[in-house]
């Protein structure tokens, strides 16, 4: 009997490796033209036209607090940039992109090797972003649960739980 196996667009953030699942994933563009919205949260890079639509970009690296740095000259931020995508997945019917230095490869990965998050989380992603760690041959790949990522930050959740109280 075959392993059961899940399916994952693997990328990168600097030197760590992260994935999620294909079927929440609509297409990988290549950088193009974001333009900016004024009063945006600073992860929310802007907004792309994508074949007539709009879709909001969101930085990963700004969103996680992942070591960014702001852009300067340098010539690796240059060779990132080049590597750049734009992972465009759906959330609530609406495209989404997700700003990631880079999109390496789709995986399967054998459910047996996905586990739950450690209590001591060692990266530096929130681990309420997180699904769990896949274990593929010696890469350890961080699984992101997309609709916490893409949903509604911290302070919008707050400001939503005190209009209701």
């Amino acid at each position: 009997m075959p392993k059961e196996t899940k399916t994952f667009v693997i990328f990168r953030l600097g030197e760590e490796e992260f994935g999620v699942e294909v079927k929440n994933i609509k297409e990988i563009t290549k950088m193009t033209t974001i333009t900016r919205v004024p009063r945006a949260p600073d992860f929310i890079e802007g907004v792309i036209n994508l074949r007539g639509s709009l879709a909001t970009v969101v930085n990963l690296r700004k969103r996680f607090r992942f070591g960014f740095e702001p852009r300067g000259e340098t010539e690796r931020e240059t060779e990132t940039e080049a590597d750049s995508r734009i992972i465009i997945a759906e959330l609530e019917g609406k495209p989404v992109g997700m700003l990631v230095d880079a999109a390496t490869e789709v995986l399967r990965i054998p459910v047996s090797e996905i586990e739950a998050t450690p209590e001591m989380v060692t990266t530096e992603v929130s681990k309420k972003y997180l699904k769990g760690v896949g274990k593929v041959e010696n890469r350890l790949i961080v699984l992101l649960d997309l609709e916490r990522v893409l949903g509604k930050t911290d302070e919008e959740e707050k400001k939503k739980k005190k209009g209701n109280e």
